[in-house]
């Protein structure tokens, strides 16, 4: 079984197609998306994702923008934001719209893991937490 489900969203084909190789080697299923909206397309149609590793400067729709729109529509999905042109300003703003972390390219694969690897346990934690709930609201309503 694959430590993580992946999305790895960027604008830079050879970067994506690269760490996609790499992240492969390493047990990580990964969907690929080269903008924003194709992202949110992909979020859609596959709910196995667990962790967006997600690029800040994008054209079209940036970084910071489809992180909004993925907790928006899919809150429990963690991303990790990653981006070649970090300011503490962005890296900021995209910690108070609720990214998990934020790392700046070319980021060590070890840290990289490590984070995906944190980012999805934290998902699946409150997976659990949200069935618990569920389970505990049926059992209270048998007569």
């Amino acid at each position: 079984m694959a430590i993580a489900n992946v999305l790895l969203v960027d604008d830079e084909v050879p970067f994506v197609e690269a760490m996609t190789r790499r992240l492969n080697k390493r047990d990580l299923n990964i969907a690929k998306a080269f903008s924003g909206p194709k992202a949110l397309e992909v979020l859609a149609e596959d709910n196995s994702i667990e962790v967006v590793v997600l690029d800040v400067k994008m054209p079209e729709m940036d970084g910071i923008e489809t992180l909004a729109k993925i907790k928006n529509q899919f809150p429990l999905l963690e991303v990790i934001m990653l981006t070649g042109h970090a300011t503490v300003e962005t890296g900021i703003e995209g910690m108070k719209k609720g990214a998990f972390d934020y790392l700046m390219k070319p980021c060590d694969m070890d840290i990289l893991m490590e984070k995906v690897t944190e980012a999805a346990a934290k998902k699946r934690r409150h997976e659990e937490k949200i069935v618990e709930a569920r389970m505990k609201e049926i059992a209270t309503r048998r007569p």
